[in-house]
């Protein structure tokens, strides 16, 4: 078992791998942190003593004044040290650096000098260090106007605002599912603490590299399809192509699911009955139907990588969903009086009950394009 710390855990990078970390528990324990730490030279103390390996995420990305981001990171970086150094600790330390330190910009400058000093610390105490370049992240829950342009970009169209392209560049880019597996891999690395105990080579600088390369146009325009076919039209788009199944699954987070479901859907009634369409689709999928006793729950789960909706075409039924690692839990009431569907994001455990008092007839939609050897679907209660 691996004790793992990540200085930053709160933030857009932290939470997502401290959520996938918490999925290696037979093999990883997680140290708690939390950003005041930085503020009490006892508790960081306590934080590095406890620590086999430390991820250091903790950085300012954006400030009025670039002076500002270039100390503050540096100081996050002296006082990780001076911790390290003052309990006698060597931890093995994973730094997030970016390829902005070609740039030569504050936050670059900051990101690089950090580094090295990291490095030097490694040297000087035979610890093991890993320096990652990473290009540009996106995925869900970034913040707008501070992570990324895709986390802008999604927020104002799901939020009745007009994107703005300033400058039309060529993005290299990675997403942060695909981060966190590089990480946690490194993580579990042991040939990097093999080379400090067998010789002075205790420092490894690690180019990740992007997944995807795209303009800044072809990125707004792919998300404006996102909007009006699945935001206002309900209907989902080709979801074969892996770069833009990671983009659909980073707009959907950035949708106000509290007040867009359940979204309606056109019942078409004669004397022959009624007819419905539940899903609406560019990629293919798997449809499947239940029906759900009175008072008995479904579900209780998340999924990390599967899209999937849930229709309810007759009985009353009760929806529920949870972003994973957080107490807020969204409710929806749908009848099959009115069929309704709502949809289930990445990352967010959900689970559906039979609140009535006949069976609720639903109709499942899942769509899984690529198979990977690790589990998709992780059990937790809403």
């Amino acid at each position: 078992m691996i004790k793992v710390g990540i200085t930053g855990q709160s933030g857009f990078m932290g939470t997502h791998l401290f959520n996938y970390l918490t999925l290696k528990k037979d093999e990883i324990v997680l140290v708690s942190f939390k950003d005041e730490f930085f503020q009490d030279t006892t508790k960081l103390n306590s934080f590095v003593q406890e620590c086999d390996t430390i991820v250091h995420l903790a950085a300012m990305n954006r400030h009025g004044d670039p002076q500002v981001i270039y100390d503050t990171n540096l100081k996050l970086v002296k006082q990780l040290i001076d911790a390290c150094e003052e309990t006698k600790s060597t931890p093995h330390i994973l730094f997030s650096s970016s390829t902005q330190e070609e740039r030569g910009n504050p936050y670059g400058k900051s990101k690089h000098d950090g580094r090295v000093m990291l490095e030097e610390w490694a040297t000087r105490n035979r610890a093991a260090f890993t320096g990652l370049i990473i290009p540009n992240v996106f995925g869900p829950f970034g913040n707008p106007y501070y992570n990324s342009v895709i986390a802008t970009f999604c927020h104002q169209l799901t939020h009745g605002e007009q994107p703005k392209i300033d400058v039309d560049g060529e993005l290299k880019l990675i997403y942060i599912g695909e981060l966190v597996e590089i990480i946690y891999k490194k993580i579990k690395d042991k040939s990097i603490k093999i080379k400090v105990e067998g010789s002075d080579e205790c420092v490894e600088v690690v180019k990740v590299q992007h997944t995807c390369e795209k303009k800044v146009s072809e990125i707004l325009a792919l998300l404006q399809g996102y909007k009006e076919n699945y935001f206002e039209k309900g209907i989902f788009p080709n979801l074969d192509n892996r770069v833009e199944l990671n983009l659909f699954n980073t707009f959907v987070c950035y949708i106000d699911h509290e007040t867009f479901f359940p979204f309606h859907l056109k019942l078409n009634s004669d004397d022959r009955g009624t007819f419905v369409e539940t899903v609406k689709l560019h990629s293919g999928g798997q449809v499947s139907f239940s029906t759900t006793k009175p008072g008995i729950t479904r579900g209780n789960h998340f999924h990390t990588r599967k899209a999937e909706r849930f229709a309810v075409i007759k009985g009353m039924a009760r929806i529920e969903l949870r972003r994973v690692g957080t107490d807020n839990v969204l409710s929806f009431e749908l009848d099959g009086e009115k069929p309704s569907f709502v949809d289930m994001p990445i990352w967010y455990t959900h689970n559906i009950t039979n609140i009535g008092p006949d069976d609720v007839y639903t109709i499942f939609w899942i769509n899984e394009p690529f198979r990977a050897e690790d589990p998709d679907t992780f059990f937790e209660s809403v």
